[in-house]
């Protein structure tokens, strides 16, 4: 298909993102037609392939997916929705099992099982893993193969979505720009059925564990277009980014504090006992918070496997060693250096059990998305979970919509990887960009008050109204940390990845689930 007037048909169901909840997606559609957008080759963008842990599942003897919803229910600080919850865990078995025949090399001892490991806030060793810590990326290796392999999926690299294209209140496709080409007029792909798969946040943050260009363009581009918002505030620091001082940090498994790996800070001093009974494998967000006020207080914080792994840190968890080797850090004689990271967002798009938007027309997966499984603090290992199960369940929704067929490439978008890393740089380096993810960092991050949230608000006002190109790719940024920084200062209570010093406790008024439009968000940055 050629272009003309700038506007193309996707002939089917459109996928905006390529990571796990996007692919898995198409797969589950086939062999009904799918266009993929992604803004690089697949697997180089996508938050799924840098995940370490693995996938969560009530798999192993003497588990159950109601054990594993208990859990999810636990870490979600109270506001995990009960039937997402049963419904999602019970489901995991089927979808690991279609990861498996895709071809993902899960790790299985001489008889076949799946070896399970542990992670922080689960009851059982139920995180089903590949080499130790390369789950997201061997899993994202094995789909892409499969989506290649798919004549019904047609992926479009080099092209970055814009903004959602809305007719008589329908979003009926995406307005698009091939990557590097700031100038050129936009290109609209028509869509009967959009997905919105294109990952969280977290680089909103100057300290982040997330690819580049994870900046909250999927939650702004929805919020513009009128979507209804979910549970923005809660967003998870991982407490043991390695620091490196690298952007994006590397990220330290919290398998490592499954095989038994501690805190201790600079003074030798291990910290978590006195903290949580769970010490180290407590729930993620008071672990952050613990590893932030040690730094706070002119320490620094580290991470020893020393002691548990050894010389094995190097054959079981080979990303990790890798990333220490990197950085000059030899992580069988010394310990490694960790700060919070901005890693997860538990917010996002809410939909419902279908994966529907409140937009007609949109359905949500992924990190994008707020199904209520996670609540105010995922539980480890279920973001990949939740991908997977979505993605099933939205592919089932929309199915009936076009009859199989395969499709031809668009032509004229490739991509280039010059003017792609060009474009990325360009974004990065931008002042207004590295302005918005200061302000994100120091006002609105592990630890928030009410002086801080209004400044930040203000902060990201005049950033908007000053910033030399205030471009729909950066709107979708300042949008996303508008509604971060207002559902925050609306919560007056802590709960989960949201913490208010102001307000250190929860309150049981606030125990339900944050909805929040961009104008309601707006109102509240005008009050700030």
């Amino acid at each position: 298909m050629t272009i003309f007037d700038n506007t193309l048909d996707a002939d089917g169901a459109l996928i905006v993102g390529a990571g796990l909840a996007g692919l898995f997606t198409a797969l589950k559609l086939a062999p009904r037609p799918v266009t993929v957008l992604s803004p690089k080759p697949l697997g180089m963008g996508a938050s799924s392939a840098w995940a370490q842990g693995g996938v969560a599942a009530a798999i192993g003897q003497g588990d159950s997916p109601r054990a594993h919803a208990q859990d999810t229910e636990m870490a979600g600080a109270g506001i995990v929705d009960h039937g997402t919850a049963e419904g999602v865990t019970a489901e995991a078995v089927a979808r690991i099992e279609d990861l498996a025949r895709w071809g993902t090399p899960f790790d299985r001892d001489d008889f076949g099982n799946f070896e399970l490991g542990r992670e922080a806030a689960h009851s059982a060793n139920r995180i089903v893993k590949v080499e130790g810590d390369r789950a997201g990326w061997a899993i994202m290796q094995a789909i892409i193969a499969e989506v290649r392999r798919t004549p019904s999926i047609r992926v479009v690299e080099g092209i970055t979505a814009l903004s959602l294209a809305r007719d008589n209140g329908r979003i009926v496709g995406v307005y698009c720009r091939r990557l590097g080409d700031r100038y050129s007029e936009p290109i609209y792909i028509r869509a009967r059925a959009t997905i919105l798969a294109a990952g969280g946040l977290g680089g909103l943050y100057a300290v982040t564990t997330n690819p580049p260009g994870v900046r909250g363009h999927a939650m702004g581009m929805a919020a513009r277009a009128g979507a209804i918002i979910a549970d923005p505030e809660f967003v998870q620091f991982h407490p043991t980014a390695i620091a490196t001082g690298a952007d994006p940090a590397p990220l330290a498994t919290e398998a490592l504090r499954g095989e038994g790996a501690i805190l201790l800070n600079d003074l030798g001093e291990r910290f978590m006992p006195a903290i949580h009974p769970d010490a180290e494998l407590a729930p993620r967000d008071i672990v952050a918070r613990a590893n932030f006020r040690q730094i706070q207080a002119g320490r620094r914080v580290f991470l020893d496997t020393r002691q548990v792994l050894g010389a094995d840190i190097l054959t079981r968890f080979p990303t990790v060693s890798k990333y220490c080797h990197d950085a000059g850090i030899d992580p069988v004689n010394d310990m490694i250096p960790v700060t919070p990271a901005a890693h997860f967002h538990m917010g996002g798009v809410k939909v419902d059990e279908r994966g529907r938007s409140s937009l007609p027309g949109l359905w949500v997966c992924g990190e994008a998305s707020c199904t209520g499984l996670h609540g105010a603090n995922r539980l480890a290992s279920n973001s990949l979970l939740e991908a997977v199960v979505f993605g099933a369940r939205i592919a089932e929704d929309i199915g009936g919509l076009e009859p199989a067929r395969s499709l031809a490439p668009f032509e004229g978008i490739e991509w280039n990887e010059a003017e792609g890393n060009k474009a990325e740089e360009v974004l990065r380096n931008t002042i207004a960009v590295q302005e918005l993810r200061r302000i994100m960092g120091d006002l609105v991050g592990v630890e928030r008050d009410e002086a801080g949230l209004k400044a930040a608000l203000r902060q990201i006002a005049h950033l908007e109204a000053t910033a030399e190109q205030v471009t729909s790719a950066f709107l979708n940024m300042t949008t996303s940390a508008t509604l971060v920084a207002a559902a925050a200062l609306r919560r007056t209570e802590s709960r989960g990845g949201h913490f208010r010093l102001d307000f250190p406790e929860p309150s049981g008024d606030w125990e339900h689930h944050t909805e929040i439009t961009l104008g309601e968000a707006l109102a509240i940055r005008a009050g700030a």
